[in-house]
């Protein structure tokens, strides 16, 4: 019977044996585990609010509603072009590349987890004197044939989780790509929406200015006719024709600015820049907000903002890459094994040939890097806090957007009340002096006064319907509002059709024909 002792020596290789599998079915991890930062936020938005609604509530306290909020503009054109844009934009074509390749890269971290095996062959037919025969008391040595097949495995076993934490970073990073993508979609819907805004806007301003300097000169010629029967002098068709010739300057510089507005609708659409002239020629109205925008608390940022849900990716993802760099300290233990077989018939590899194995632990220990690994760590964790800044000013910025947003749209508002008002008097006004001046009440200058006050305050009005409309834009998107349909990011831009083996013929520089053609141009470029 065993002595006490003699068990305990029995048991300890048993123990270390259960211990050494534990971590090798388990293992551990090193460096700091992510959690979410907490903000401390406020808890409602600043003095800034939309207007009571008809029920008695505020909007603000409302969630966000922030699902296709472009079509509460009631403009189906411009419904359309945000489908072809979400649908044909470069930069959004990009970003889902960008996708892909964080989806690629995400894979190989988490293949570096698995086994890798690998297998080899080979036939050699040689001739080193050890094959002889003897006939007729001569000595003749005859080549050989030989024929070998292997295979080679190997398991990293990442006992402190460098592969594990790279694995996780790696997730992380397809995380941000996917809300950089989001983002993308935010911002070319924002855009889309703008530009089409300000290009209706151009376009009105433009015939307000024709319809004005229409006006004008009609009125000029009934200032020539009354010169021409002297009830007016050449000083009131000079003023007459200079103001008309002064509105209808204003015209090319709308148009210009309507043009360029349309272009980069087109480019915004994937599209040559003339691609939507004659789809924009039509005239269409403003497309105005009628509904107050409900804001939801300042906490809805986080969940709702792209850009802000990317910060808080990318902070997760340095976090990740501490443990990563923190595990390259620590030893590394990996089971590599092999196995051959060799023979000079092919017939004879699985049966009459000589077979081969080797199996068992690899271990590297790091023992001196001149503190190499532990400046890894450090610009780790520097990089990590970059990040987490980067959050933190993510988070601000948002709510900063929200705030501007706000007090513009609400602000604007009240000055297009203002506006809207100001127009209708002045309007009255030249009435009033045309009519004084056909009755000899009031002099010419007071009608092209009156005419010219007239003009401004109908364009400043169509100016703060673009503003309004724009702001109503900006607060959407502040709030977080984007694409909410699917988005196709597997599909790749270019098919590749030739990734099979082919043979590929060679001129005498050793380039293809194509690829010679290709160098000729870079060395024109070059000269």
């Amino acid at each position: 019977m065993p002595t006490p002792s003699a068990s305990r020596s029995l048991r300890a290789p048993h123990l270390t044996c259960a211990l050494f599998a534990a971590l090798l079915l388990g293992g551990c991890a090193v460096g700091p585990d992510y959690s979410a930062p907490a903000l401390q936020l406020p808890a409602k938005w600043g003095a800034a609010a939309p207007a009571v609604m008809a029920n008695g509530e505020e909007p603000a306290n409302r969630p966000p509603e922030l699902a296709r909020w472009w079509e509460r503009l009631g403009d189906k054109t411009l419904n359309r072009l945000i489908d072809e844009a979400v649908a044909g934009n470069l930069d959004v074509a990009t970003a889902k590349a960008r996708v892909r390749q964080a989806r690629a890269t995400r894979q190989q971290a988490i293949g570096a987890l698995a086994p890798s095996v690998t297998g080899s062959g080979s036939y050699t037919r040689a001739d080193d004197g050890s094959n002889v025969s003897s006939t007729g008391g001569v000595t003749v040595a005859g080549p050989y044939d030989s024929f070998s097949l292997g295979a080679n495995a190997s398991w990293e076993l990442d006992l402190f989780g460098e592969n594990r934490r790279a694995a996780e970073a790696a997730t992380y990073g397809l995380d941000a790509a996917e809300e950089t993508l989001r983002n993308t979609l935010l911002t070319l819907i924002g855009d889309v929406a703008t530009y089409y805004v300000e290009a209706r806007g151009y376009q009105a301003r433009a015939a307000l200015a024709r319809r004005t300097a229409a006006s004008q000169r009609e009125t000029a010629a009934l200032t020539r006719t009354k010169l021409q029967v002297g009830s007016a002098s050449a000083v009131d068709v000079a003023n007459a024709e200079g103001q008309a010739a002064s509105t209808e300057a204003n015209i090319p510089e709308l148009e210009s600015s309507y043009q360029q507005s349309v272009h980069q609708l087109a480019i915004l659409l994937g599209q040559p820049p003339s691609a939507l002239n004659d789809q924009m020629k039509r005239s269409a109205p403003i497309p105005t907000p009628v509904k107050a925008v409900p804001r939801g608390v300042p906490a809805n940022v986080l969940l709702s903002r792209p850009d802000v849900r990317l910060a808080e990716r990318q902070y997760a993802q340095y976090t990740a890459r501490i443990g990563q760099a923190e595990a390259a300290r620590y030893p590394d233990v990996s089971l590599v094994g092999d196995v051959s077989t060799s023979s000079t018939k092919v017939g004879d590899l699985g049966k009459s040939s000589s077979i081969s194995w080797s199996f068992g632990p690899s271990v590297s220990i790091p023992i001196f890097n001149a503190g190499q690994l532990k400046a890894a760590v450090d610009y780790a964790q520097a990089q990590r806090d970059e990040y987490f800044l980067a959050y933190r000013a993510a988070v601000l910025g948002a709510l900063q957007d929200v705030e501007n947003a706000s007090v513009s749209l609400q602000q604007e508002r009240i000055k297009y009340r203002s506006l809207t008002s100001s127009a209708a008097s002045y309007r009255q006004a030249v009435s009033l002096a045309r009519t004084l001046y056909q009755s000899g009440s009031s002099s010419f200058l007071d009608v092209l006064d009156a005419e010219r006050s007239a003009y401004s305050a109908d364009d400043a009005v169509l100016t703060s319907r673009v503003a309004i409309a724009t702001d109503y834009i900006a607060l959407n998107k502040a709030l977080g509002g984007g694409w909410t349909g699917t988005v196709d990011d597997r599909t790749p831009a270019v098919v590749d059709t030739q990734m099979a083996p082919r043979l590929v013929s060679l001129d005498k520089t050793g380039l293809k024909p194509r690829d010679r053609e290709n160098q000729g141009v870079d060395q024109a470029f070059a000269h």
